[in-house]
């Protein structure tokens, strides 16, 4: 799907803040997009990410999990992404399918394949370029440790360090299964030189 741009990384690497920054300069450019995320982005989503997210739902199974996201994504496709890069728009969205295989698939334990068949009518609308912002989740996850992030916490960053290395593991293998689609950006890098590479990628790849 061509100009259908995802962001992916573990929790608190940064993808917020550096969409907010491209979608500026897309603005100073001229460039028509939306901006969007997973779970979430109309209201069904929204609905099903206020279910996924709650910390309440601790019973919540990992194949539970695993297809209220793709219930989530197959309704956001058809509502809002498509119709968006039907239009000729370039589409930015927070998280997609290689969230899901790097959370569920490698950290949950329940395989590539198993989340990919759950997620077949995805397939046919995978993103044309996605940015995976690399940082150690022991990096990462101190930003938690702000007062405003931390009284915020949802159940995926509720969860403990281990299930976070397994995250970042996940995404490694994700990378390895989509190298032509995915862009490895270091996270470590000040968030401002980051920023601006992750813009030049992104131009380099709508001008092809």
């Amino acid at each position: 799907m061509k100009n259908f741009i995802t962001f992916e990384g573990g929790e608190c690497t940064g993808k917020t803040s550096i969409i907010k920054y491209i979608e500026k300069e897309f603005e100073k450019l001229g460039i028509t997009y939306i901006t969007t995320r997973e779970p979430g982005g109309i209201r069904i989503a929204e609905k099903i990410r206020d279910i996924i997210l709650d910390v309440s739902n601790k019973e919540m199974t990992p194949e539970c999990e695993a297809l209220l996201y793709a219930a989530s994504r197959m309704q956001h496709l058809k509502e809002k992404v498509i119709p968006a890069l039907d239009a000729g728009k370039v589409v930015l969205c927070d998280r997609f399918l290689d969230s899901s295989l790097a959370y569920q698939g490698y950290a949950r334990g329940l395989g590539m394949e198993a989340i990919l068949k759950a997620n077949a009518f995805a397939l046919d609308y995978l993103p044309s370029l996605t940015i995976l912002i690399d940082l150690e989740p022991e990096i990462a996850l101190k930003r938690l440790l702000n007062k405003d992030r931390e009284s915020k916490k949802d159940r995926l960053d509720s969860e403990g360090i281990d299930f976070h290395k397994r995250v970042y593991d996940g995404y490694h293998e994700v990378y390895k299964m989509y190298p032509d689609r995915i862009v490895m950006l270091d996270g470590n890098k000040p968030l401002e030189e980051l920023q601006k590479e992750c813009l030049k990628v992104i131009i380099d790849h709508i001008k092809e």
